[in-house]
């Protein structure tokens, strides 16, 4: 009889802990979902450009951009999505995830300084 009561013990503190720890994971709200990209695009920041032009997109489609700095100080922005990152160093990533909610043809570019207007930009494309 003893014993029984030393193993129940031990199950309690066992799932006792258990139930500690899963009331800390965040709660799952109905009806929310996490942002899946159907479209993801790896662009590198060189000097004075990238080396990605042109993307292309569907409406409505959910992009994700991975920016990777390799040289000099860059960001990456599409004013028409209010999509941008912070400007960051060499070796440096960022990610802008959004909705390409309206078609046309649209600029993306670095913000330093002049780099704009020496070339560094490109074109999404929205069909």
């Amino acid at each position: 009889m003893k014993n029984i009561g030393i193993v129940v013990g031990v199950l309690l503190i066992v799932f006792g802990i258990g139930f500690v720890f899963k009331s800390k994971q965040k709660p799952q709200v109905l009806g929310q979902t996490a942002f899946v990209p159907d479209k993801t695009f790896e662009i590198k920041g060189l000097n004075y450009a990238y080396d990605v032009k042109e993307i292309r997109v569907k409406l409505n489609d959910k992009v994700k951009i991975n920016f990777t700095n390799t040289e000099g100080f860059h960001d990456f922005r599409i004013d028409e999505f209010g999509v941008a990152t912070k400007q960051i160093p060499t070796g440096q990533s960022e990610s802008v995830e959004f909705v390409a909610n309206k078609t046309g043809t649209f600029e993306y570019y670095c913000s330093v300084g002049q780099h704009r207007a020496n070339g560094m930009w490109g074109k999404i494309i929205v069909e």
